[in-house]
């Protein structure tokens, strides 16, 4: 939500040879003089497509499985740039085997052209995109699974509210489902984003960095967004965020986030479908602290809920490669999981 208006900087960290092997490597032939891994190209890389869906341009970043038993839809935060979860998408692909197609569905005018002329969009806007989504693009596909991050967390759990017979199951990664009034951060985004003259003003001077040339805008970027971003991070900045729509879009939904998650959550819901339900949080996120992780354990203590506790990547996670690494790992063992107990 808002990762790069206020970023929280994702912590490098280094990814075990062990998992670099199972991801990347194949042991050589036994008989061979050298027992190390040999670095050979396996990953599926992902595909990046526009659609048109309900008279919207819509951005979609996928892998297509061969014969997949699922589908995971893929649910980004704000903003929603497909692009910062290739690698998260990549990893995931090939953690689960090739079994399930990888989807990333991007929010409607957070995109690279303004395909909608200036219009915005609000969070109810953009719930009801995704599930227009999934009854045009996946409509006779094998059942579906939902990740989403951040506010993508709380679409995720609106889409299965909607679409109970369709998905089979729901993962929040560092959701953002009710405001935090201890968030100073927070407390300013929502008086910007509440101000048409601010966002516009916003918007505006961020454009305008927009048209420096891409070695400079690249530099700015690294330097004071993601000094351990990776290559595809960076070049979503570039390409999509600074731009006058894409900010003006990110704050409108932020301002209709604010008011939406002022309300209590559906508890009775997630009650309901608590053995389908599983959230993520980190030690250290605003959007979603530790009370909100509390709340849960008490309203619907059957859900599977984690706290990542050793700081090895945050919020920002898909802006680092070690990041969606960790978090991919994470939820294919979620998935597994979730199939083995069926």
């Amino acid at each position: 939500m808002l990762l790069r208006l206020f970023p929280s900087i994702a912590r490098p960290f280094s990814v075990s040879s062990r998992s670099r092997c199972r991801l990347y490597c194949a042991s050589r032939e036994m008989g061979q003089d050298s027992s190390e891994c040999e670095v050979i190209q396996v990953k599926r890389r992902a595909t990046f497509r526009l659609c048109n869906v309900s008279s919207y341009t819509t951005e979609i970043l996928e892998i297509r499985a061969d014969d997949p038993t699922l589908h995971v839809v893929v649910i980004p935060g704000n903003p929603g740039i497909v692009l910062f979860y290739k690698e998260f998408l990549e990893s995931l692909y090939e953690l689960l085997g090739g079994t399930a197609s990888v989807t990333a569905v991007g929010h409607i005018s957070q995109t690279k052209k303004s395909w909608e002329h200036g219009r915005l969009f609000s969070l109810q806007e953009q719930i009801n995109h995704k599930m227009d989504v999934i009854k045009q693009e996946l409509q006779n596909e094998v059942p579906i699974l939902l990740v989403g991050h951040s506010i993508g967390s709380y679409i995720s759990v609106e889409m299965f509210k909607r679409s109970p017979e369709k998905v089979k199951y729901c993962i929040g990664i560092y959701p953002f489902l009710a405001l935090n009034p201890q968030s100073r951060k927070q407390y300013i985004i929502g008086k910007i984003a509440e101000s048409r003259i601010l966002c516009v003003v916003f918007s505006f001077i961020v454009a305008l960095v927009g048209l420096l040339p891409i070695r400079l805008l690249r530099l700015i970027v690294t330097t004071f967004l993601g000094k351990f971003w990776s290559a595809t991070a960076v070049d979503a900045v570039c390409s999509h965020l600074v731009k006058y729509h894409t900010m003006r879009n990110v704050l409108f939904m932020a301002m209709t986030e604010f008011r939406k998650l002022s309300e209590t959550p559906d508890w009775a819901f997630m009650r309901e479908n608590q053995h389908k339900i599983a959230f993520l949080f980190g030690i250290d996120d605003h959007w979603g602290p530790l009370q909100m992780f509390e709340e849960i354990s008490k309203q619907i203590p059957d859900a599977a809920l984690s706290i990542e506790r050793e700081g090895l990547t945050d919020h920002g996670f898909c802006c680092t490669e070690a990041g969606s690494l960790w978090v991919a790992e994470h939820v294919a063992k979620l998935i597994k999981n979730q199939k083995a107990s069926q």
